[in-house]
């Protein structure tokens, strides 16, 4: 069986550049053959693309006829390097979309997966995937991973310098009311200043930060959309962006105020621009609670180097509502072999595919069948994931429109703008709203 190292290829600081568009190669899977059909499959998460090496090292002991090559583009690149190249007809095989897969499926750029996998194929696929992927009448892609909901992740010897432990994080609740709050004040305990001094001590300095309570960002999976959920609001509908209502505006409030006016978690000029910078300063032993989901978890135990454990997020005046989402392997319907890529997809979408993803504990399986494995793999490291399914879970429904990434490409300054505190937060989401709505009707 190949070693990582022949398929995820070690992230450099110079990338390889194709037609101007960043990407990471790794090299191939299979018999080598220059009568060999070569199927590119892309992605954004190494993890999953480690586990990946295991599965494809079975499915090519299967197809030795068919070499698999993975590429992986880190998440800050992957979307506008898709749209280069999908627009200039070099797109891998095989890619992973979220639910920005509508621009796509409608220019006609996905393979029908329901048509030509067969109308049982998706009968071992999780329900909910299947039904966030499916437009007009028709399936876009294999389903590859499916979300739990959100936790906190917490560093149990950051609580206890604090005089906390794991019991003060159960039944925490957040509100835009101060006096129905609990959350914050917990927030602040964890929060310590480069002098020493806690964020509940009257000489804090929010400016020198040495320790963060907690997490809050401009990061919609794990951050914002939680909250508005959780306060009843709602991002979006079918037709459009609603975040400027009330309640989706009291929850913002909130987030931006725990970075703004608390100084409890890190300066969005720290996490504007790194996304994993949460993360990193979790893993480093700087950031007491780390608000994420399933797909952060496998990191956190191989590079934790402290006591830590998962408690439940804290409930909104909504109780405690996260949001979930699916992954798809989609196949370009522009590729040039595609009898090979179509059966890699249906390699994927098996359980002895897709068991190699559950078994390494890097997501949650898509395919029913492998998710005992992913159970397994937790069991037997001693951690118990069920806070991240305790609260209830929400999708985000799919929008009509065709332009969901020039969209958020007109919100996504205005938020950080937000989280620095240079645009007042109301102002600030009627513009947002405006904006990306107009981008939408374009």
């Amino acid at each position: 069986m190949a070693k990582r190292s022949q398929v995820v290829a070690t992230v450099v600081a110079a990338a390889i550049v194709l037609g101007g568009a960043a990407a990471i190669i790794a090299p191939k899977l299979g018999g080598g053959s220059s009568d060999d059909a070569v199927v590119t499959v892309k992605l954004w998460d190494e993890a999953v693309a480690a586990a990946y090496e295991d599965s494809f090292a079975q499915f090519t002991e299967a197809h030795p006829d068919i070499t698999v090559e993975v590429v992986v583009d880190p998440w800050a690149t992957y979307w506008d390097n898709l749209v280069t190249d999908v627009a200039g007809g070099t797109a891998a095989d095989i890619f992973w979309l979220n639910t920005f897969f509508t621009t796509y499926a409608d220019n006609d750029n996905l393979i029908d997966v329901g048509a030509e996998l067969g109308d049982g194929a998706a009968d071992g696929w999780d329900p909910a995937v299947v039904a966030q992927y499916t437009r007009d009448g028709k399936l876009w892609g294999v389903p590859q991973l499916a979300d739990g909901g959100k936790a906190l992740l917490y560093n149990a010897d950051l609580l206890a310098d604090a005089g906390l432990n794991d019991s003060d994080l159960e039944g925490l609740a957040w509100s835009p009311t101060e006096s129905a709050d609990t959350f914050v004040d917990v927030a602040k305990a964890l929060t310590v200043d480069t002098a020493g001094r806690r964020g509940d001590d009257p000489e804090f300095d929010g400016s020198a930060l040495a320790q963060y309570g907690y997490n809050a960002a401009f990061d919609q999976d794990a951050i914002i959309f939680n909250y508005v959920g959780s306060n009843g609001g709602t991002w979006r509908t079918e037709d459009g962006f609603e975040f400027a209502s009330d309640a989706s505006a009291e929850a913002i409030h909130y987030a931006v105020d725990l970075v703004t006016r608390h100084h409890v978690a890190p300066s969005a000029a720290d996490t504007n621009e790194n996304g994993n910078f949460s993360k990193e300063q979790f893993l480093q032993g700087n950031l007491a609670l780390f608000e994420t989901g399933l797909y952060n978890l496998k990191e956190v135990v191989d590079g934790a180097q402290f006591t830590w454990g998962v408690a439940p997020v804290p409930a909104g005046p909504a109780g405690a509502r996260t949001v979930t989402n699916g992954i798809i392997a989609a196949g370009n319907a522009a590729t040039n072999n595609k009898e090979a890529t179509l059966e890699v997809l249906r390699w994927l979408g098996s359980q002895d595919g897709s068991t190699a993803i559950g078994a390494s504990g890097s997501a949650v399986p898509a395919v029913l069948d492998a998710r005992g494995a992913y159970t397994a793999f937790w069991d037997a490291q001693g951690v118990d994931i069920s806070p991240f399914f305790a609260g209830e879970t929400f999708t985000l429904p799919v929008l009509t429109s065709t332009h969901a990434q020039e969209a958020e490409a007109e919100y996504t300054p205005i938020f950080k703008s937000m989280f620095l505190g240079d645009t007042e937060v109301d102002a600030g989401l009627r513009d947002a709203q405006e904006k990306a709505n107009a981008a939408l009707a374009d």
